[in-house]
């Protein structure tokens, strides 16, 4: 007479529990995928810390495919597959759309110059070529602002800048204002542009660093802040058109960045293709370099190549539609 001991396989280990060991963190990877909110944010801002890593949560779902492949049963391969089915109900749509197709009114470009491996006169070259009417410069250096203001004068007749942040324009600028966010420098820059697509409000934006500390964790606090600072202007400024071009130093998945997501539509959502990360610049792994619209719609939005900062510059054809 044959006793039925509930093991499986040669180890003799019991079957429920093995396929428990790979269910549990598959369908906790599908949860942290599908409602990334639920997850804490104390300690540490982990919750958003995991929001800017969630197309990297592939490299998670790869592992337990192949521990369930080499361990698992059936069972366990089918808990494995759900965080994959997860993923790509998230991210697959954004890796195959066509981008949006249409002719713009104006270009703008938003570009992070603070690398090491760049000069103000190759940006300036690289930025003319792009043909962009509307130029956001972000960490300009305080001793290249006047071999910036001098390369780009010809092509960019109209600009300001303030502190290591310049806006340059094809066409006038008028009711600049600096904006303090809270921290020691100003964060942004408000200027309206008069651009073939009519009167628009542009923002130039860097919102302070994040840094991961092992005190603090994720250390987000004052990009937070000022985040919430700049929503609140946006939220009262009347402009019909508006226009965001910056680093935000965030993921727009980051909760932290919800209070101008709530306000503001991404270019690279609409009118991009892929993922558009852009930082850092020789092998990016996420996007925190970004162009937000309001009364303006992206017919196109690309990264381009890497021009010798750390980050890449992104570039935006839009078009009214307020």
């Amino acid at each position: 007479m044959t006793r039925n001991t509930g093991r499986g396989g040669a180890g003799g280990r019991p079957r429920p529990r093995r396929t428990a060991r790979i269910a549990v963190p598959s369908l906790l990877l599908a949860v942290a995928l599908l409602f990334p909110r639920l997850l804490p944010n104390r300690p540490g801002n982990l919750g958003s810390l995991a929001e800017t890593a969630l197309p990297w949560f592939a490299v998670a779902i790869a592992v337990l495919l192949l521990w369930a492949a080499a361990r698992g049963t059936r069972a366990g391969m089918a808990a494995a597959l759900v965080p994959l089915a997860a993923w790509c109900y998230l991210f697959v749509p954004t890796l195959t759309a066509p981008p949006r197709a249409g002719l713009g009114d104006f270009k703008a470009l938003s570009f992070n110059v603070g690398g090491a491996r760049t000069t103000p006169e190759a940006v300036a070259r690289e930025v003319i070529a792009t043909g962009a009417d509307l130029v956001a410069l972000e960490k300009v250096p305080l001793g290249a602002v006047p071999a910036y203001e001098k390369a780009l004068a010809a092509a960019y007749p109209h600009h300001t800048t303030r502190n290591t942040l310049g806006l340059w324009s094809r066409h006038p600028l008028r009711e600049v204002e600096a904006l303090d966010l809270g921290g020691p420098w100003p964060h942004a820059i408000r200027a309206v542009a008069g651009t073939p697509g009519g009167d628009t409000a542009v923002y130039t934006v860097r919102l302070p660093s994040v840094r991961v500390r092992a005190a603090e964790g994720f250390a987000i606090g004052p990009r937070d802040a000022a985040a919430a600072h700049l929503a609140d202007r946006i939220a009262r400024d009347p402009a019909p058109r508006m226009m965001l071009l910056g680093d935000l130093n965030g993921s727009l998945d980051d909760r932290g960045l919800a209070p101008l997501t709530r306000q503001l539509e991404p270019a690279q959502e609409h009118a991009g293709k892929g993922f558009g990360f852009t930082w850092p610049a020789p092998f990016p792994v996420v996007r925190i370099d970004h162009v937000l619209l309001r009364g303006l719609e992206a017919t196109t939005a690309s990264v381009l190549p890497d021009l010798g900062s750390d980050h890449r510059p992104v570039l935006t054809e839009v078009r009214r539609t307020a």
